[in-house]
């Protein structure tokens, strides 16, 4: 459920106002991790390769979201990301092409939802 409405920000339909990766990862996760709602606003900032060090918006954001209250989990985490995307980095994930940037945020939605449920 959380995946579809991180689709829904991030591509602006049924009824969602249109997100960048990192603000539709923020808007679709932030009860389940106790996240300030206006952390999206903060997030704004933080698509197309403009998060801290050229990473993806949707992991910089997913990893901000599980540092809450599962930080022993970021490596893992970090790990699959790495693997199903290829990259941390926006520009190298955009240049290899194993995954668009809607798959970045529904995957790092789905990793998110493995680490909570562990």
């Amino acid at each position: 459920m959380r995946k579809e409405k991180a689709k829904n920000y991030f591509l602006g339909r049924d009824g969602c106002a249109k997100l960048n990766c990192g603000q539709s990862v923020i808007k679709a996760c932030y009860e389940k991790f106790e996240a300030p709602l206006d952390e999206v606003v903060h997030f704004a900032a933080f698509g197309a390769g403009k998060a801290p060090q050229g990473e993806c918006g949707a992991y910089y954001a997913a990893r901000h979201l599980l540092s809450k209250k599962y930080p022993h989990k970021i490596g893992r985490f970090t790990q699959d990301f790495i693997n199903s995307a290829g990259s941390l980095k926006c520009k190298d994930i955009r240049k290899l092409r194993k995954a668009t940037c809607l798959e970045c945020v529904e995957k790092a939605v789905d990793l998110l939802e493995g680490e909570s449920n562990d």
